[in-house]
């Protein structure tokens, strides 16, 4: 009989490719040796490791999937490896990397001109420039189309008015890619930091994504020329298809937090010793690890399904949402149970189970809500009546 990988029961990282492996094992060293030391003290200061971003840069982690520009040209498996690993470390440094890739080069690469992408995608990738994305605004939330920025021609230029909320890396960002609404409907701009009218400014007193800026973006009279406007970028469905790029990453990164959550209950179970014998040898903890391993399982298998469908670009956003709401709903289920197990201790930030709790809390709520996501499902069942 074959020995069993407790961490990864139906044996997944067999499936992968070698130089999938390869990519996951070098950037499951870069977290444990680079953020696992730093992430709770960052996570406690509300600060977020801006150290890091060069050395992300030369894995080649920023737009790791774009062909060209500097970027690395991998496949959606090894993008989904690589989210699952830095949120193991923390969904904040996951969420840099998914704004940087999926919600700004990926819109510049798809959508932008050529000489966007010369521009900024080669510096974006070496994480010279860092992007942020503005779409949700403050009375807005999941409806997206009751958006309030807008933007109006005045001779060769565009001036934007609105504000944009919960934004990452607002403050840090050198370019905004900004949704606003026009007399054709909704379009995408780049505005750069410092453009005249532009100001970001960080939303305190957070209680999760402590070690990731969050900002809010205001826009007052605005002017940015046409070469601004991305010009393949029509409607509501430009944005919407950025945000399905961010939540296939995030569909994988949540695994990565549970499976933290998970390593580190485990971990105690085995050492600690109540009534005579270790924790793991009663059979409610016993029955406790095997639930979130069945979990952590069927999340890993479902992103890995997905992952594939996308490389044959057969893949619906509607799939994207399944995978989204389950992971993380899995994740934060997971984190919860693991802090529990962790007794009073849990509630330290030296130990992950809370931090990857509190995150999770956001990224539940964020790019989509659980209940967006089952109504996008429960539509595609419906035959397409929507009831959202």
């Amino acid at each position: 009989m074959p020995e069993l990988d407790v961490c990864d029961f139906f044996n997944v990282r067999e499936l992968l490719s070698d130089d999938e492996r390869q990519i996951q094992d070098t950037i499951a060293r870069f977290v444990d040796e680079r953020v696992l030391p730093i992430i709770g003290e960052c996570f406690e200061h509300e600060r977020f490791p801006s150290e890091l971003i060069p050395e992300l840069a030369e894995l080649g982690v920023l737009g790791c999937t774009l062909e060209g520009y500097g970027c690395a040209g991998l496949n959606n498996v090894c993008y989904g490896l690589i989210m699952q690993e830095l949120e193991r470390g923390d969904s904040g440094i996951r969420s840099f990397c998914s704004v940087q890739s999926s919600l700004c080069m990926w819109p510049i690469y798809t959508y932008g001109s050529e000489e966007q992408k010369k521009r900024w995608l080669p510096e974006m990738a070496a994480g010279r420039k860092i992007g942020c994305f503005g779409l949700t605004e403050p009375d807005g939330g999941s409806d997206a189309g009751a958006m309030k920025t807008h933007a109006v021609r005045k001779g060769g230029d565009w001036v934007i008015n609105g504000a944009k909320m919960w934004i990452t890396s607002g403050t840090v960002g050198d370019i905004a890619v900004v949704w606003a609404k026009t007399d054709d409907g909704v379009r995408g701009f780049l505005v750069e930091k410092g453009t005249p009218g532009y100001t970001a400014r960080d939303i305190p007193h957070k209680m999760s994504l402590r070690a990731s800026v969050t900002s809010e973006l205001f826009f007052d009279n605005v002017r940015v020329p046409e070469s601004a406007r991305l010009p393949k970028a029509e409607g509501l469905v430009a944005p919407l298809s950025c945000l399905t790029q961010a939540r296939y990453g995030i569909a994988w990164g949540a695994i990565g937090a549970a499976q933290a959550c998970f390593d580190e209950a485990r971990k105690f179970a085995q050492e600690r010793i109540l009534f005579g014998r270790p924790l793991i040898h009663t059979q409610t903890m016993q029955i406790r690890l095997a639930d979130m391993q069945r979990r952590i399982t069927l999340g890993r298998l479902l992103a890995y399904r997905l992952a594939r469908l996308k490389d044959q670009g057969k893949l619906h956003h509607a799939q994207v949402s399944m995978a989204k709401w389950n992971n993380v709903r899995m994740g934060l289920d997971v984190a919860r149970e693991a802090r529990d197990i962790l007794g009073a201790g849990g509630i330290s930030t030296e130990c992950a189970p809370i931090r990857h709790m509190l995150n999770l809390e956001s990224v539940i709520t964020y790019e989509g809500t659980e209940t967006i996501h089952q109504l996008i499902v429960g539509r595609e069942i419906a035959g397409g009546v929507a009831a959202f």
